[in-house]
């Protein structure tokens, strides 16, 4: 079984960020224990299906929930979402190598920085 590569640092900030957030967290541990679709999702976190929504996409777009379609019996379109599988194995080396790989630029960092 080969290891997955190390994370670019552009990957290792999206999903540090993504996942910086308490419903995400929340969503991600919800659709660990089984996939779900959004408003059965949304009743079980307590959260609307809007906002429950936002949190998808973000998730999503960082590569840690799909989503599929899927016709009830009834013949309804839900969107049942399930987590991907990863691992994140954070360590001093694996931080310093994402560093190299950023795409945003120390001097844009410092000058936010500064003030």
């Amino acid at each position: 079984m080969r290891a997955a590569p190390p994370p670019t640092g552009d990957d290792l900030v999206r999903v540090l960020a993504t996942l910086a957030n308490p419903h995400r967290l929340r969503v991600v541990a919800a659709l660990a224990r089984e996939r779900a679709y959004v408003s059965g999702l949304a009743r079980q976190l307590g959260i609307s299906r809007a906002l429950l929504q936002v949190h998808l996409r973000k998730l999503a777009a960082a590569g840690l929930v799909t989503a599929r379609l899927e016709l009830s019996e009834d013949g309804k379109a839900m969107n049942y979402y399930e987590v991907e599988p990863f691992v994140l194995t954070l360590t001093p080396e694996v931080i310093a190598a994402a560093v190299q790989t950023l795409s945003v630029p120390d001097s844009a960092e410092q000058s936010g920085a500064d003030r």
